[in-house]
């Protein structure tokens, strides 16, 4: 029996899309000889849906196209598609109006129906919202062969692996006392850094353990602030990955059941990789931005991008990923020198714009400076040039970038890397702008590495670029040193904060400064009314300033609990 998994990227709500998607997979595998056809998580809707939910056409439609999907398999194909089903005891017994579904569609019809029974609450998922748990281990039977139904969190519940658990119940156990000849789980598992070595360790160890051959198909693609790396998976009953699908792609692989029963003899291939994965982490983050650019900008309706280009390092790498996810003819880069920029950035720009081959505009705000100072010298007589003179320069930037986004329908991309967004080292209104922030999850100290990993063959980014002190050049000498620690310190700093939730006490025991320490976490605090306006960032880490960071603007939280 030949099994495939379908890597779907599919547009959340866009249900007609995603039938075609599920359809045209189908029609592959089965010239391919496929008998049974995994998709993904909530294939039909795309995940996550969110709020849509909640909306009864939406549910309706869902249904109505799954017989459309039924009728128009090829036939001899079973194929598992993830969608939304109602709960009919939802008024009677106060529960969750949904249930988060897997149907096997065989021959024109719905054979079995799968609830799933793990619903994570935490980070980015809030499932618990939308769904009700599932309350039976089920599995069906395809050719006198048993086929355990999981759906994504259902795996992550291993105790032998976590040393804990998380829920009450562990689907995979059940299965294995059920003598489910394999597992079949149909996943959307957002990336974060490091991830998916944690999932197959995760995932082998549990086949090993219940002696269960299993089969993974992760949703691949951007989807807002997520994305969704692929990397399924098949893997043997004893733990040995037998094949894998791309990274960052739409794939269908197609595995051999009698190759999951046997040992694959592949470990040292896949620890080989494994450590690859390791290695080269700056290009998986790398790819994983280009994903969501692309896909967010595709799936907003966006064929172009605009953003401003400094001279500094941020911009050159947001550049440098719209380039790659967009095209360069796609791309426009604006310059918008002041009085206090230097020749110096004004020519790493040029460099940058010949080396990526961008469109770019030039436009001085010198005069635009003056105009302000003369509306607000009344109300400023008397006070010193400060901050806010400084801020008037971004924001005099961030309207020039926002009426060219919207004269000519380009998406407008933030440039603010994490360390800057966790700090408040970043304007409101200014270089805070856009429709997406595009390495707003990402530290300074890791945009400098992934820009030096770009220029491994030749410069993509101008070597002076990397090797300047950074500076927003707001004012004449400035340096970001002058405000801050050097980002090494920085981002070790918030890392242990941010990630770690350690004490300010336990920070200064690992080496840092105590004055240091306590003005970051001051920063930290007062910067959360800026994070929570800023545009979306793509999440790379498990820890983002996104829909999973749940932090209260008016409190005290860091001076009572640090």
């Amino acid at each position: 029996m030949k099994i495939a998994l379908a890597q779907l990227n599919p547009k959340i709500g866009d249900i007609s899309h995603n039938v075609k998607q599920i359809l045209a997979a189908a029609k592959t595998a089965a010239k391919q000889n496929v008998r049974l056809l995994l998709t993904t998580e909530l294939s039909l809707c795309g995940y996550p849906p969110r709020d849509l939910l909640l909306y009864p056409g939406f549910i309706n439609l869902m249904a109505q196209k799954l017989k459309e999907v039924a009728s128009s398999l090829p036939s001899g194909l079973a194929v598992l598609v993830g969608t939304v089903e109602p709960n009919p005891h939802a008024a009677s017994k106060g529960q969750k109006s949904l249930f988060n579904t897997i149907v096997l569609l065989e021959a024109g019809q719905v054979r079995q129906t799968y609830y799933k029974r793990l619903l994570p609450t935490y980070d980015v998922f809030d499932e618990d919202r939308y769904f009700e748990s599932g309350f039976e281990a089920k599995y069906f039977t395809l050719d006198g062969v048993k086929f355990g139904m999981t759906i994504c969190e259902d795996l992550w519940n291993n105790e032998q692996f976590w040393g804990k658990r998380s829920y009450e119940v562990n689907p995979l156990a059940e299965l294995a006392q059920l003598n489910v000849d394999l597992v079949v789980n149909l996943s959307a598992s957002p990336y974060s850094v490091g991830k998916q070595k944690i999932r197959e360790a995760m995932l082998s160890q549990g086949a090993a353990f219940y002696q269960k051959p299993i089969l993974y198909a992760n949703q691949v693609g951007g989807n807002d602030d997520l994305i969704f790396d692929g990397n399924s998976v098949a893997i043997d009953g004893t733990g040995t990955i037998v094949d894998r699908a791309k990274k960052f792609e739409t794939d269908l692989v197609i595995v051999e059941l009698d190759k999951l029963r046997s040992a694959s003899g592949q470990n040292d291939s896949v620890e080989r990789e494994d450590t690859l994965y390791e290695t080269d982490r700056n290009e998986d983050i790398y790819r994983a931005l280009v994903l969501g650019v692309r896909d967010y900008a595709k799936k907003c309706g966006f064929k172009s991008a605009v953003l401003g280009l400094s001279g500094g390092i941020d911009s050159a790498l947001v550049a440098a990923i719209a380039t790659k996810a967009l095209g360069a003819e796609n791309v426009l880069g604006v310059l918008m020198p002041s009085p206090y920029s230097s020749k110096g950035s004004i020519d790493d720009a040029v460099d940058l714009v010949n080396n990526l081959g961008i469109n770019s505009q030039q436009i001085a705000i010198s005069e635009a400076m003056m105009a302000y100072d003369k509306l607000l010298a009344p109300m400023f007589e008397g006070t010193e040039f400060g901050v806010a003179e400084e801020n008037i320069q971004s924001r005099i930037r961030g309207n020039l970038l926002m009426a060219i986004a919207n004269k000519f329908g380009h998406l407008l991309l933030s440039t603010g890397n994490k360390s800057e967004l966790a700090v408040g080292y970043c304007t409101l209104y200014g270089d805070m702008n856009g429709g997406l922030a595009v390495i707003a999850d990402v530290p300074k100290t890791r945009v400098f590495s992934i820009c030096q990993w770009l220029n491994r063959d030749r410069e993509v980014i101008p070597n002076n670029i990397i090797s300047k002190p950074p500076s927003a050049e707001l004012k004449p000498g400035q340096q970001d040193s002058d405000s801050l620690p050097a980002y090494e310190i920085l981002d070790d700093i918030l890392e242990r904060i941010i990630d770690r939730h350690q004490s300010e006490s336990a920070i200064v025991a690992a080496g840092h400064d105590p004055d240091t320490v306590a003005k970051v976490i001051k920063l930290l605090t007062r910067a959360e009314f800026k994070r929570r306006q800023a545009p979306p960032g793509i999440k790379i880490t498990d820890r983002a300033f996104g829909t999973g960071w749940r932090m209260p603007i008016a409190s005290s939280w860091m001076g009572i609990y640090y």
